[in-house]
């Protein structure tokens, strides 16, 4: 991100939303694979320009919505990786790390899914590369029970266009999938990443 390597916003295609939603899928992307985390200056707020030690931070965009929405996003985020023990508690061994499903290429989503000490301790991710939107989408899930989604990438409070299952109970059926002994069915956000508990 520096000596004329671009900023990370700027190294996403697309338009002004693609970039951000783009943005946000890394971010989440990322931080959902074991090893501790590190962004680098500007990063947070989605800054235009490589850092600069003779110009210094863009903090003039924090006046612009999609930017201010993206130190909010990179926050919660954060939040999500420091309150949720499957996030960081396992990051440094083969057990806290699983793919549900790294093989659907055609769609191009994988499913990932980080796991604690505890074996209710997990969380799954489901991040969608692409801009579209997928209904109905099966995943694999490890037991049986009602799932929730915790965080969504796409909310409209992050400049996303709010595919969200905000409040929706995902409930389990005892059909296997994905190696999984049941699955359950979501909604996969267009260039985004749901994360489901």
């Amino acid at each position: 991100v520096v000596h004329g390597k671009k900023s990370l916003l700027d190294k996403m295609p697309g338009d002004a939303w693609q970039k951000f939603a783009s943005l946000r899928t890394l971010y989440a992307y990322y931080m959902m694979h074991p090893g501790k985390k590190l962004l680098f200056m500007g990063s947070e707020f989605g800054q235009g320009l490589e850092w600069r030690y003779s110009y210094g931070l863009e903090w003039q965009l924090l006046d612009v919505e999609p930017h201010m929405k993206m130190k909010e996003y990179v926050k919660d985020l954060n939040n999500l990786y420091k309150n949720e023990k499957a996030m960081h508690e396992i990051d440094n061994i083969y057990d806290g790390f699983d793919f549900i499903d790294p093989h659907n290429s055609e769609q191009s989503i994988v499913t990932l899914m980080r796991k604690g000490k505890k074996p209710e301790d997990f969380i799954i991710a489901v991040i969608n590369f692409t801009p579209v939107v997928h209904y109905n989408y099966k995943i694999g899930v490890p037991y049986e029970g009602t799932y929730e989604e915790v965080f969504n990438t796409d909310d409209e409070k992050y400049w996303g266009s709010n595919q969200t299952m905000k409040n929706s109970e995902l409930t389990s059926y005892p059909y296997e999938w994905h190696n999984q002994n049941h699955h359950i069915v979501v909604k996969v956000p267009p260039l985004g990443v749901t994360f489901i508990k």
